[in-house]
């Protein structure tokens, strides 16, 4: 048995709770949000953000941040994207050296350009750092239906211990050393599914969607190559799995916000609309700005930064993506 700590009790750090308790482990989940763990306690289920979900009586659910820290096994970060950060301060008089810090947040810090991982990493020096991602809705995974997610970490030993902890006949576990493709993979499909929603809030049809997943995955390993992930990364879990379910899911709060956009509300409207983070919209401009460091193009992510920041009207993004200058779809292929 492992002792684990959760920290988020959002709609994912509910759900891995519950697949941890499953597991047979000791959890333990924090929120910064009196209101919210006093919901947990009292229902033992999140009626918000994962309802029909039942929690076990054994779940410690705690407003006491030491509690969820000291003498932890692995601490789970499933804040938000955007608070991954001020939430890594808060853990550094807590954090013993060597303790296993998971990140399952996505995203990329815009005034750093920085990943979850690196950003904990920069505020949390001794810790070991590991990521988890994948095709992998909170909403499904709290059902224990099927999924499959890879761990990525720099020592072999603490992927595989990762692996052990998580895996169950319903929630199958791959680990990997790519933890920089992994996140990249994680944070980049965001964006490309907001493209997809947008696209269905248009009224396109599935011609549509396969040509932005299709073309989304080819942007996504052009920059996340050049940065230094590996290519076989952004074909797997983390790459185009987890883009396949962002882009077709109503579970997605990114293409759910995308849809809305679509049907004429702006940015601003369709976040208050999902209530929820919409991590791809934090990510865009981050996104963008990578892709102007690396020289690399990236037109659907252009695109979505313009209509999100800059009012261009949705439709008049699809057409100018229509219309770029003709292209070989993969440039290394010599002709006879």
């Amino acid at each position: 048995m492992a002792k684990i700590g959760v920290i988020g009790a959002g709609s994912w750090g509910i759900a891995l709770a519950v697949l941890l308790h499953k597991n047979g482990h000791q959890v333990s989940v924090w929120s910064i949000l009196k209101d919210e763990i006093e919901m947990l306690n009292r229902d033992h289920e999140h009626r918000d953000k994962l309802p029909g979900v039942k929690l076990a009586e054994e779940i410690i659910f705690t407003n006491n941040l030491e509690e969820s820290v000291k003498g932890m096994d692995i601490l789970v970060m499933a804040v938000p994207s955007p608070f991954i950060r001020s939430t890594a301060k808060l853990l550094q008089d807590l954090v013993v050296e060597n303790q296993i810090v998971l990140n399952v947040a996505k995203g990329i810090e815009e005034s750093t350009l920085l990943t979850m991982s690196q950003i904990i990493e920069e505020e949390l020096s001794t810790v070991k750092v590991a990521v988890l991602s994948g095709p992998s809705h909170a909403e499904e995974v709290g059902r224990m239906i099927p999924t499959t997610i890879v761990v990525g970490a720099k020592e072999k030993e603490t992927a595989e211990f990762i692996q052990n902890v998580f895996m169950n006949e319903v929630f199958r576990v791959y680990i990997s050393p790519d933890v920089l493709g992994i996140e990249l993979g994680a944070a980049l499909k965001n964006v490309v599914a907001l493209a997809a929603g947008i696209a269905d809030g248009l009224g396109y049809g599935d011609n549509t969607k396969a040509a932005l997943i299709t073309r989304g995955i080819a942007e996504i390993a052009r920059l996340g190559t050049a940065m230094g992930g590996k290519f076989e990364t952004f074909t797997g879990l983390s790459g185009i799995g987890d883009l396949i379910v962002t882009c077709a899911s109503m579970h997605s709060r990114n293409r759910r916000a995308g849809i809305l956009i679509g049907k004429g509300l702006t940015m601003d409207e369709a976040m208050k609309e999902v209530k929820m983070v919409v991590e791809g919209v934090y990510s865009a401009k981050a996104a963008l700005a990578l892709s102007q460091k690396y020289q690399v193009q990236l037109p659907i992510i252009e695109q979505v930064n313009e209509v999100l920041f800059q009012n261009k009207p949705a439709d008049q993004a699809v057409k100018e993506l229509m219309i770029r200058d003709k292209k070989l779809e993969i440039s290394d292929i010599p002709w006879n």
